[in-house]
C-alpha cells in the first residue's frame, strides 16, 4: 500500500500533476529540533533541470509543515509535510492517453483501476513522489544524529549515510555514459552504491524483517530500480566460500574484508553497510517505438512528448540516502536505541 514502518511509519499520497503531493511521518518523538532549512540541502540536490540530463520540470520544492511541529520541534504528533505542484503540463500527457508508454506503468495502472487513475505526469506512480520520500529522509537523519543508547551501541559514533554513482551506462566516467545517451538521442541507466557508518550490531528482525529485506522493501518503491545487492552481491556466486567469509577481528565485530556488506544473518554486524542499485532507463524516451493504441486496438509507431529525465540516475543518490535513514530509524526505534522523547 501507501505505507512503510513500524514505529517510525510513513505514508506518501498525491499524484504528479494533482495540487500536491506529500507524506506523514508518523512514530518520530517529540522534541526534535526541525525547521525548513534542514530540508533545504537534501530537496536541493533532488532537483531537476540543474545538470545536464535531468528534466527541464522544475518546482520550488518548500515543505510546507501541516501538523506535529511546534516552535521547531517534533511535537510527537503525526508529521504532515506538503509539497506543491506548480510547473505542471498536463497536456502533454493529453495527446499520449491513446498510446501507453512501452515500460511504463500507463498499461497496468489502467487495467488496474479501469481508467480512473489520474494519467498526468504518471500519477500515483511518478518519481515527483519521491520528493516526499527525501522529506521523510531528513527527519531520520536528524534522529539519527541524535546520541545512541543500549547494548551494542556505539555511543560516540554518528550514523552517516552517502551515497554516490558507481556507473551510467556502463560507464565509470559518468560525462561519458551520459554523452551516449545524449547522441543517441535516448535514455540510459545507472548504478548506484550506498554506504552506512556507525550503526550498532543487532539491527534487524529476522526472519522476514531481516535488514536486507527491510532495505530491498523499501529501495523497490523507488521507481526505476531494477535490482539491489549487498556487498559483494552476485559476485559472491563465483567465489569459494573460504574466500567470502569475512575474519573476525575483534570482540566489536569488526572483519577483515567486508563481503557481507555489514548484514550476516539478516542483522548488522557492526561493518560498514554497503549495497548498490540498478536504475533502468527512463521509459519516457524520445525514441520512436512501437506500442499498442488503445482507441483503434492496432499496434502503431509512437515517441514521447513532454520533460523527462535522460537519466534517472542522477537524481537518485539522495532518495535512496532518504529511504535507508528511514529503514534505519524504524530498526533503532524497534531496538529502543533511539531516545523516546528529544531533550
Amino acid at each position: 500500500m501507501n505505507s512503510f514502518g513500524r514505529i517510525f511509519r510513513i505514508s506518501v499520497f498525491g499524484e504528479s500533476h494533482g495540487e500536491s503531493v506529500g507524506i506523514v511521518i508518523d512514530g518520530c518523538p517529540a522534541g526534535l529540533p526541525l525547521s525548513t532549512e534542514d530540508f533545504l540541502p537534501d530537496l536541493e540536490r533532488r532537483k531537476g533541470g540543474k545538470q545536464k540530463g535531468t528534466t527541464p520540470r522544475q518546482e520550488d520544492d518548500l515543505p510546507i509543515f501541516k501538523s506535529g511541529l511546534f516552535n521547531n520541534k517534533t511535537t510527537g504528533a503525526p508529521i504532515t509535510i506538503l509539497f506543491e505542484n506548480k510547473n505542471i503540463r498536463s497536456a502533454d500527457y493529453d495527446r499520449q492517453r491513446d498510446f501507453p508508454r512501452p515500460g511504463h506503468a500507463d498499461f497496468v495502472a489502467r487495467q488496474k483501476f479501469g481508467g480512473h487513475e489520474d494519467y498526468r505526469g504518471s500519477g500515483h506512480f511518478s518519481g515527483r513522489l519521491t520528493v516526499a520520500l527525501v522529506a521523510a529522509g531528513v527527519v531520520a537523519k536528524k534522529s539519527l544524529s541524535q546520541p545512541i543508547t543500549g547494548s551494542g551501541a556505539r555511543k560516540n559514533t554518528p550514523i552517516k549515510i552517502t551515497s554516490s554513482i558507481l556507473e551510467i551506462g556502463g560507464e565509470s566516467d559518468l560525462d561519458k555514459g551520459l554523452q551516449k545517451a545524449i547522441d543517441a538521442k535516448d535514455s540510459i541507466g545507472g548504478i548506484i552504491e550506498c554506504r552506512v557508518n556507525g550503526l550498532p550490531t543487532g539491527l534487524g528482525e529476522p526472519f522476514f524483517d531481516s535488514v536486507e529485506s527491510q532495505l530491498s522493501h523499501i529501495v523497490f518503491a523507488i521507481p526505476a530500480v531494477r535490482g539491489v545487492e549487498f556487498g559483494s552481491g552476485f559476485a559472491a556466486a563465483k567465489m569459494f566460500g573460504s574466500r567470502h567469509n569475512d575474519a573476525l577481528e575483534n570482540l566489536e565485530g569488526k572483519t577483515t574484508t567486508n563481503h557481507a556488506g555489514g548484514v550476516v544473518g539478516g542483522l548488522t554486524n557492526g561493518n560498514e553497510l554497503v549495497f548498490r542499485i540498478a536504475i533502468k532507463p527512463t521509459s519516457s524516451t524520445p525514441k520512436e517505438q512501437n506500442t499498442l493504441n488503445w482507441t483503434t486496438g492496432t499496434v502503431e509507431t509512437t515517441s514521447v512528448k513532454g520533460r523527462h529525465d535522460l537519466c534517472i540516475a542522477l537524481r537518485v543518490p539522495v532518495i535512496l540516502e532518504a529511504v535507508t535513514a528511514i529503514v534505519f530509524a524504524d530498526l533503532m526505534m524497534l531496538e529502543q536505541k533511539l531516545p523516546g522523547v528529544f531533550s
